[in-house]
């Protein structure tokens, strides 16, 4: 194929000390994406070691034993599940619960956060069973992504993973922590069981002390991940083998900063049989969630190769410091999904004429 170029409460005295403790003295410390390999945990665990020596899984499992916290009751579920004979048939606005620690270190100025257990947990997969895992984010920013391991073949599975988030005490009341529960599928995206959103910290008894949580899953689905929509066309000329695809707007973008805001711009790749050909993008819009581009790319592609090709496209968030981070994608051509295959094949039914619609992104699998 030729391819162009182109516990008890703190005494309210103690409790106020503490805070105060916190409050003063604030460094002002950038938010930093955590490095993922196992170099992290080890430095997780040595600073938790060295600055909060009485965090641990023996603590958490001795508490439990002596105060029954995290001890499940099946009478507390058992009207759920009689109103509800199934999770996944039903619009149960719990899937389970999850159970994490929270603290703030006030000489690190970071929030640790322990994500403990998942418990009652909707079956996903035809074995009765699912692969879960949890995606966590300190909003607004969602630079900084934080991911436990995939235990496979459970509704209870205990993950036992403390992350960090640096973070002034200061800023804290207006942050939220965004736990998402996911299904782990090798071959297709994964499914999404729920969610937690846990904000006002300051407002939870011992915080910024060690506070053990147990919250709901919310019910969600992969539909109500919204992360925005991407306008762009599709033309395709037959006799000079130019595939146009022209790049026009997008609305209501997730938000990657924490100003509340983005700077994205669209990274289109040629594709055939899982390899990139080629790819373009577009240029960076500041510090917008509405972005419009009117901006067209243009491929060389043979008609005998135009059904053996799709294109990826991703919207990203520039970063002029760190990694630029993927906001959401979607593809079209024959092996793309719904309306993906159907844009494709209504550009091929009318050539040489701008065919346009409008794309939900998702997330990359």
């Amino acid at each position: 194929m030729k391819i162009s170029h182109t516990s008890p409460d703190i005494p309210l005295s103690t409790q106020a000390g503490v805070q105060e403790n916190c409050a003063h003295g604030v460094r002002v410390q950038r938010q930093v994406t955590e490095p993922t390999s196992s170099a992290r945990h080890n430095s997780i665990r040595r600073q938790l070691n060295l600055s909060n020596p009485d965090f641990n899984i023996q603590q958490l499992q001795k508490q439990e034993q002596l105060t029954g916290i995290g001890r499940i009751k099946p009478e507390l579920y058992k009207q759920r599940s009689l109103d509800n004979d199934d999770g996944r048939r039903s619009n149960s606005k719990a899937c389970g619960k999850l159970n994490f620690i929270l603290k703030y270190d006030c000489d690190l100025e970071q929030l640790i956060v322990k994500i403990h257990k998942a418990v009652n947990l909707p079956a996903k997969d035809f074995s009765g069973t699912s692969d879960p895992y949890v995606k966590i984010y300190l909003l607004p920013d969602r630079k900084t992504k934080h991911q436990t391991k995939v235990h496979r073949k459970t509704l209870n599975p205990v993950f036992d993973e403390v992350f960090l988030f640096p973070v002034p005490y200061n800023d804290l009341e207006a942050r939220k922590l965004h736990f998402s529960v996911y299904d782990f599928d090798r071959f297709s995206r994964h499914d999404l069981i729920g969610q937690v959103v846990v904000d006002h910290f300051l407002d939870l008894a011992d915080f910024p002390r060690e506070c053990i949580l147990w919250k709901d899953i919310e019910y969600v689905t992969n539909d109500k991940v919204d992360l925005g929509e991407l306008m762009f066309s599709l033309c395709y000329l037959p006799t000079a083998g130019r595939l146009t695809i022209t790049i026009i707007k997008a609305r209501n973008l997730k938000a990657m900063d924490i100003t509340g805001a983005s700077d994205p711009y669209v990274k289109v790749s040629l594709m055939c049989d899982g390899r990139r050909l080629k790819k373009r993008k577009t240029s960076t819009k500041r510090n917008t969630l509405n972005p419009v581009y009117n901006e067209a790319i243009v491929f060389d592609v043979p008609p005998e190769n135009i059904d053996q090709i799709h294109l990826s496209i991703a919207v990203m968030d520039y970063d002029r410091v760190g990694h630029n981070e993927i906001i959401g994608v979607c593809q079209v051509g024959n092996e793309a999904e719904r309306l993906g295959r159907d844009h494709w094949s209504e550009m091929l039914s009318y050539p040489r004429k701008p065919i346009a619609h409008w794309h939900s992104l998702v997330e990359k699998r």
